[in-house]
C-alpha cells in the first residue's frame, strides 16, 4: 500500500516556508513524498508586543505543536533557537538539519565608513551627536550590543525579517540586528551590512529543527535520514547550556559549539539585561566525552557569585 504524504507543518513567513520546503526537497531526495501546510503561529499575529514582554516559551512553536498533536500535520519544521528547551509532552526532534551560518549581522543605514568608525570607535569617550540607534527585539542581542556599546540607544523591532528590514527605512535608526542565516536562506541579505563577529549567537542559531509525535516511528524515521550529527551535537550542549541556566529562549544568554577535528569548543556568555554586567565562559572537550559540555558550563557559571546576581535579577524582571 501506498504511503500518503507526510505533512509538514510551516508558518507562513518567507523564511519558515523556506525552511519548510528544504525539508521537504531533502525527503524527496529520499524518495519519501511530503506537502507543506501552512499555520499561523500566535508569534506572527502579535508582531508589536516585545517577545520578552509575552511570557509565553515557545510563541513561535505552540501552534505548530497543537497542530502536530491533533495530527493536523505529521511533522513541523522550526528554527531551532525558537523552540523551548523542554519540548511540548508528546512531541520528540526527530532531526537537526546541517546548519547554516550562526552569525549575526548589523544591518546599517548611511555611509559604511561612519558606521565603522562608530562601532570601532572607544566606547568610554561620551556621545558628541544625537545617539547612535539601533533596533532589536533579542534581549540577548540588547544585552551583548550594550555592553559592547553602553551609549549607545535600543529600540523595539519586531515582525519577520521581511518587515523589519522594511521598518529600518521607516525609521530615524541607524541599523538593527538580524540572524545572517535567516537573511541568506532567502537571499534578502543586504549590501549593507556587517558581520558582527563579537556577538556570540542564540544557542542554536542557523539550525533547523524537525518535530513529529512520539508514537510516529515512520515520520521519525523518515526525517533520521536528513539528520547532521555534528549540528545535532554542537546544537545540543548549547541548548543543555540555556536550559540549566535559565531554560528560556527569551534571555540575555549566549552559547556556540563548534567542533574542529576532535575537538568541541565551547564558548557561553550571560548578561545583564540592561548590559552593563557580562559573564563568560569556555569550555573544551572530545567528541566522544564533549555532549556534557553545555552542562558543566553552566553548573560552574552557578557557583559564580557574580552569574547569580545576574540570573537574579533576570528572574525578578520576569515576575
Amino acid at each position: 500500500m501506498k504511503l500518503l504524504p507526510l505533512k509538514i507543518g510551516t508558518r507562513e513567513s518567507q523564511l519558515a516556508v523556506w525552511q519548510a520546503t528544504r525539508v521537504q526537497t531533502l525527503l524527496k531526495q529520499n524518495g519519501i513524498d511530503s506537502e507543506l501546510i501552512f499555520i499561523k503561529s500566535e508569534g506572527d499575529v502579535d508582531t508589536v508586543t516585545p517577545l520578552y514582554e509575552l511570557g509565553v516559551l515557545g510563541i513561535f512553536t505552540k501552534t505548530l505543536d497543537a497542530a502536530l498533536l491533533n495530527s493536523r500535520i505529521d511533522i513541523a519544521v522550526h528554527s531551532m533557537k525558537d523552540v523551548p528547551t523542554q519540548l511540548a509532552t508528546g512531541i520528540r526532534q526527530a532531526a537537526v538539519l546541517e546548519r547554516g551560518t550562526y552569525k549575526d549581522i548589523f544591518v546599517f543605514k548611511g555611509d559604511r565608513r561612519l558606521i565603522e568608525d562608530e562601532l570601532n570607535r572607544n566606547t568610554s569617550l561620551p556621545i558628541s551627536h544625537s545617539p547612535f540607534t539601533i533596533a532589536t527585539s533579542s534581549t540577548r542581542r540588547k544585552a551583548q550590543w550594550l555592553y559592547r556599546y553602553p551609549n549607545h540607544a535600543i529600540e523595539n523591532l519586531r515582525g519577520n525579517v521581511n518587515t523589519r528590514l522594511r521598518k529600518i527605512g521607516e525609521n530615524n535608526w541607524n541599523g538593527a540586528i538580524f540572524a545572517a542565516a535567516g537573511l541568506e536562506r532567502i537571499h534578502l541579505r543586504p549590501e549593507n551590512s556587517i558581520d558582527l563577529d563579537w556577538m556570540l549567537p542564540a544557542p542554536a542559531q542557523g539550525a533547523i529543527m524537525v518535530v513529529c509525535r512520539n508514537n510516529d516511528d515512520h515520520s521519525f524515521n523518515a526525517c533520521q535520514l536528513l539528520n547532521d550529527e555534528p549540528t545535532s551535537i554542537c546544537a545540543g550542549i548549547e541548548r543543555d547550556f540555556l536550559r540549566t541556566l535559565l531554560g528560556g529562549c527569551s534571555t540575555p544568554i549566549s552559547a556556540l559549539a563548534i567542533i574542529e577535528k576532535n575537538k568541541i569548543i565551547f564558548r557561553g556568555n550571560i548578561c545583564s539585561t540592561n548590559g552593563d554586567k557580562k559573564i563568560e565562559i569556555e569550555k573544551t572537550g572530545t567528541i566522544q566525552n564533549g555532549n556534557e559540555l553545555g552542562i558543566m558550563a553552566a553548573n560552574e557559571l552557578l557557583q559564580n557569585d557574580d552569574a547569580q546576581q545576574i540570573i537574579q535579577g533576570i528572574q525578578n524582571a520576569k515576575k
